[in-house]
């Protein structure tokens, strides 16, 4: 139903043998989404014999497995994306999206700073020796954790970088904060918006962050 509601013609099977005789009648899809855990036929068999008959469409697991041996697993199998089954819809929707869309991943550009380490993205310059910043030329005034954040939204223009991404890029991996699994979205939020106001200090249009609601913030303004 989520997937429907997202704009997805889906069409839905009880296991692996009744899909492979699906496709093995002529029928095709654009994307294929698999369990792991499934009666009778597991999603490794399944993605092997889709493999072995030719179908080539992309496969995204969605799967309880999450441990990265079985992510790997998948993957080296043929799989494009390994989503866990804990993520909201809008998240697996918009990944779903990417594994159709190659040019919106090949439009997902990881920026390099050149020989003296600074990383000059349109009218954003990044100074990684010292952590400074400098939009047009003119100082931003950010805490090295707001540099920090900075630095990985702007230099992944093109990617949609989740909350949990950035809160870890300040605190460490997985380290957890506020209320329930979700807590750390709430300083996620209030970091960002004391970033805009810096930007903002030093130009009163600029607003380069955009929010992708639900799952996090986009650079969004290009190199020159």
């Amino acid at each position: 139903m989520n997937l429907e509601d997202g704009g997805f013609d889906v069409v839905k099977f009880d296991g692996g043998p009744s899909a492979l005789a699906w496709f093995g009648r002529g029928e095709s899809a654009d994307l294929i989404v698999l369990d792991m855990r499934m009666p009778g036929m597991d999603g490794f068999q399944v993605l092997d014999r889709l493999r072995a008959r030719g179908i080539g469409s992309p496969v995204v697991f969605l799967t309880a497995l999450g441990d990265d041996v079985t992510e790997e697993r998948a993957l080296e199998g043929g799989a494009v994306d390994f989503v866990d089954k804990s993520r909201k819809p809008s998240i697996l929707i918009r990944r779903l999206q990417l594994a159709l869309d190659p040019a919106a991943k090949s439009a997902i550009t990881v920026a390099e700073p050149d020989e003296k380490g600074v990383t000059t993205i349109g009218p954003l310059e990044l100074f990684s020796e010292t952590c400074r910043a400098a939009w047009n030329g003119q100082r931003l005034d950010l805490t090295l954790s707001e540099f920090y954040v900075v630095q990985l939204i702007a230099t992944r223009r093109g990617a949609d970088v989740s909350y949990r991404e950035i809160y870890d890029a300040v605190r460490g991996k997985d380290f957890v904060a506020g209320q329930g699994p979700n807590g750390y979205r709430g300083n996620v939020r209030a970091l960002i918006k004391r970033v805009r106001k810096k930007f903002r200090v030093v130009d009163d249009g600029a607003d380069p962050i955009e929010n992708y609601p639900g799952y996090g913030y986009r650079w969004v303004i290009e190199d020159a």
